[in-house]
């Protein structure tokens, strides 16, 4: 089974501060152990939401909203991955998805690179970015009844951007009903480093992602289990669990 594993921002993150050494050395080591056991399948970090943008397609009208924002419906749908070389064509490449998915609100965000943190040094010459469309969902996304033409129809868009050399990675994820969330107690009551499961479904998230990772393991427990050990070394951010679907 797949999962992706979701952890929000804080405000050092929104602040633009990068993680700590002991959070990247951590986070690193817990990826490298779990690349080695064939759990660990990809992911990513995203930057701050200065550097995003929103498209918001309503009844065939776009707008485009530039970063920074507070969260809004961040409740997950589908991602996709593509390479484009600014902001603004990552956002031209978000309407072509808009154009086959009717009334739905895309983020578009830059993805931390290895040099961005100090993991390596930085090129000299830089490939083309990165960025994540994180695709909300909505009414048919959560029922599980989105109609077969909206699926074959952003599957042929999917193709034609691999064949493009675009499209890095894609995929959609299962209703939130299958899915589970840690949230630290801390922002409520003060506990800091309390945490507290809650099972879907939701209704929405107001807490902007900052990064996911993919997971494949035999079960719901296990990506839980993992999640937990993902959440220890973040601190008291928000975590989601959901299941992609097949």
């Amino acid at each position: 089974m797949r999962f992706m594993v979701m952890h929000k921002v804080d405000a050092n993150m929104e602040a633009g501060g990068p993680p700590s050494q002991q959070i990247v050395q951590a986070m690193g080591a817990l990826v490298q152990e779990s690349l080695k056991n064939r759990v660990f399948t990809t992911g990513a970090g995203l930057h701050r939401s200065a550097r995003r943008a929103r498209l918001e397609s309503k009844r065939g009208e776009l707008v485009v909203s530039k970063g920074p924002y507070a969260g809004q419906n961040e409740l997950i749908a589908s991602f996709a991955m593509i390479k484009a070389s600014s902001l603004e064509e990552a956002i031209e490449r978000a309407r072509q998805f808009a154009r086959v998915l009717g009334d739905v609100e895309i983020e578009i965000g830059p993805v931390v690179e290895p040099w961005d943190i100090g993991v390596m040094e930085k090129p000299a010459k830089l490939p083309l970015g990165r960025f994540l469309l994180l695709c909300k969902g909505d009414r048919q996304t959560e029922s599980g009844a989105e109609s077969q033409e909206r699926r074959a129809a952003l599957a042929a868009l999917l193709q034609s951007l691999r064949d493009e050399g675009v499209l890095v990675l894609a995929d959609r994820l299962a209703p939130s009903a299958q899915g589970a969330r840690l949230a630290s107690a801390g922002k409520a009551s003060g506990e800091k480093g309390k945490r507290t499961w809650t099972d879907g479904p939701f209704a929405e998230s107001k807490e902007l992602i900052a990064g996911f990772s993919v997971l494949d393991v035999p079960s719901r427990a296990d990506a839980i289990a993992w999640a937990e050990r993902y959440a220890a070394i973040l601190g008291d951010n928000e975590v989601d669990v959901r299941e992609l679907a097949e």
